[in-house]
């Protein structure tokens, strides 16, 4: 029989329209083109927008009737011909006049809007000899650059001018486009992979979480199954700040108003909190932030140098309203809970703690198989507090610790928050998304606000530097981010249903009863399928429901003492006596192992 040979196929690189200027250039000048078809075809429809994204470009309109996917499919066309046409693309610079005169005769009332916020100089890119828009490029030189079989409009949306809800409403038409055919390909292909890994219906097959709308949007239930998975991360997360040198925290859900008037979140988040509530004549607020509760918890006392540095950790529910329309599934929701942490220290300790802190994202990422990180570190903002002198020495212990740690990171020059530098870190999934989650903030504000103060070695006061901290970003946000790089197949320690007993007959169901019980004593979830299915039937429903070991038991396991074991991972394991299974699934579970290694 002749063997055939197959070359491992490595997925195409697709790169993002901020680290590609070619990219930047064919989709900045394929939303003008887009924008050119519709008001080709749509001649009552009023340009706004057209950015860029980081895999494409939209452009919102506001058209009277809803754009519909035959129009799509038209506009798609018209596009196609404008590309033919090999039309140029010019940059011209005009005053404010000029500009205002174009666009009144051209009857676009937003781009009036536009202009008004724009500076000196102005430009528009013309299409051709018919239309234009306001823009500062760039592009491509013209259209004959563009290739027409590596575009495709993808959905569209609704959305409100300049994202306010009180304006006007418009249509947002989403578009990607690549340099070749086979980059958009492979960019489909991971869309489709996507939607295979999505998290809401993964939660809903394998009965994990649900958001229930009588009890209200972004509110999650978590089922029994999904708690059993949530409970096995808390435990891991706790274990491993501990051993980091943590003590946990559990604080109150709400406090008085006049605490977020102190901390400034009254001023600065109070879009994002919920309405205060009155209860014996006071005002309370859900919180939104864990921060101001460890703040109070530090000044409950005086503290001296020899304490620092103080090292506190909580898994704490938080608050946030949300608009209807960005909540999605877990990754943004209501209620959440965070993995804070806050770090009070000298300010000799900075860099120490920073690499302590970056150790301990390293570890607890990887448990959960996240090793590809991208780092930004974030400097200080034209609007912010504090010294100079101690911005600069905040920012020089984060470089400090990330070049320690050896992890190359980019600049976001001025991108840091008002009260001091940040390091945030994002994760690479197994489709090659990139999620925001750790965060390293360090503050000079709230020990500020609160007068936070130590006993420095000669006497004196000082105040203390603070960071924050926080490794998942949140529980759910993280479930969520995990589940889609699964796929929902979970790693044998996590899963919330480890091993599946399938007995064949009845007159072997005493046997499966009491390895269950040996089973769950030591520690591992198992189940016995009791339906009375056939065993083909009883094995795809097993890996239907994703369950790691599926343990098949005959007559002859029964007498032996023994299970035929298959893996979802590993295939068909063979016969494994109980004894050795035991062992097996003890050290899975102790060491984090992905799969069952007998």
């Amino acid at each position: 029989m002749q063997e055939l040979a197959t070359e491992i196929q490595v997925p195409l690189s697709l790169p993002k329209t901020s680290e590609d200027p070619e990219l930047l250039r064919i989709r900045h000048s394929m939303s003008h083109v887009m924008a050119m078809a519709v008001q080709n075809l749509f001649p009552a429809a009023k340009v706004t927008i057209g950015p860029w994204t980081e895999t494409g470009f939209y452009y919102d309109f506001d058209n009277p009737a809803p754009f519909t996917e035959a129009d799509l499919k038209a506009i798609k066309k018209e596009m196609a011909k404008i590309i033919g046409r090999r039309l140029p693309l010019q940059r011209i610079e005009v005053t404010r006049a000029e500009a205002q005169a174009k666009i009144i005769a051209n009857n676009e009332p937003y781009k009036l809007e536009i202009l008004a916020g724009l500076q000196e100089p102005i430009t528009i890119y013309t299409l051709g000899e018919t239309w234009w828009d306001l823009c500062a490029g760039p592009h491509v030189e013209n259209t004959g650059q563009l290739n027409a079989k590596a575009f495709e409009l993808e959905s569209v949306a609704g959305s409100y001018w300049r994202g306010d809800e009180k304006r006007a409403q418009l249509q947002r038409i989403y578009g990607t486009a690549w340099a070749s055919a086979e980059q958009l390909a492979e960019y489909q292909r991971r869309k489709q992979e996507a939607l295979r890994r999505d998290h809401r219906r993964i939660g809903k097959d394998l009965e994990l979480f649900s958001i229930e709308d009588e009890a209200g949007a972004g509110l999650v239930f978590w089922h029994p199954r999904g708690a059993r998975m949530r409970l096995l991360i808390e435990d891991y997360w706790r274990a491993a700040h501990f051993d980091a040198g943590y003590e946990l925290l559990y604080t109150p859900h709400v406090a008085d108003i006049n605490l977020w008037k102190t901390s400034g979140h009254l001023d600065f988040y109070s879009e994002s909190m919920f309405g205060p509530m009155q209860v014996d004549e006071r005002e309370y607020q859900l919180k939104p932030m864990n921060c101001p509760f460890h703040v109070l918890t530090y000044a409950n006392k005086l503290r001296s140098y020899r304490e620092l540095p103080i090292r506190w950790a909580e898994l704490g529910t938080v608050y946030r309203y949300e608009r209807p329309g960005v909540m999605h599934g877990l990754m943004r929701v209501r209620g959440f809970t965070q993995d804070d942490a806050h770090i009070f220290c000298l300010p000799e300790q900075i860099g120490d703690e920073i690499l302590k802190i970056l150790d301990l994202t390293e570890l607890i990422l990887s448990t959960f198989d996240f090793t590809k990180y991208e780092i930004n570190l974030s400097t200080r903002p034209l609007k912010s507090i504090g010294e100079d002198a101690a911005w600069e020495l905040a920012t020089n212990g984060l470089i400090e610790a990330l070049n320690r740690k050896g992890w190359s990171y980019k600049i976001d020059e001025g991108g840091g928050a008002f009260y001091g530098p940040k390091i945030d870190l994002k994760i690479e999934d197994a489709i090659g998304r990139m999620w925001q989650c750790s965060t390293i903030q360090l503050d000079f504000n709230l020990p500020e606000r609160f007068n936070l103060e130590y006993v420095a070695a000669d006497g004196s006061r000082k105040q203390p530097i603070m960071i924050h901290r926080a490794i998942f970003g949140s529980l759910e946000r993280f479930f969520g981010i995990m589940t889609e790089n699964y796929a929902g197949d979970f790693p044998f320690w996590l899963a919330p249903e480890q091993l599946r007993l399938l007995p064949v007959t009845d007159e072997v169901m005493v046997y499966a009863e009491t390895l269950q019980a040996e089973l769950q004593s030591n520690g591992v979830r198992c189940t016995i399928d009791r339906s009375g299915e056939r065993l083909a039937k009883l094995i795809r429903n097993g890996e239907q429901q994703k369950i790691p070991i599926l343990a098949v038991i005959g007559s002859k396991e029964a007498e032996q003492n023994s299970l035929s074991l298959r893996s979802r991972r590993q295939g068909d394991m063979g016969t494994i006596l109980k004894q050795d299974l035991l062992k097996a699934a003890k050290e899975a579970n102790q060491l984090r192992r992905p799969d069952l290694t007998p």
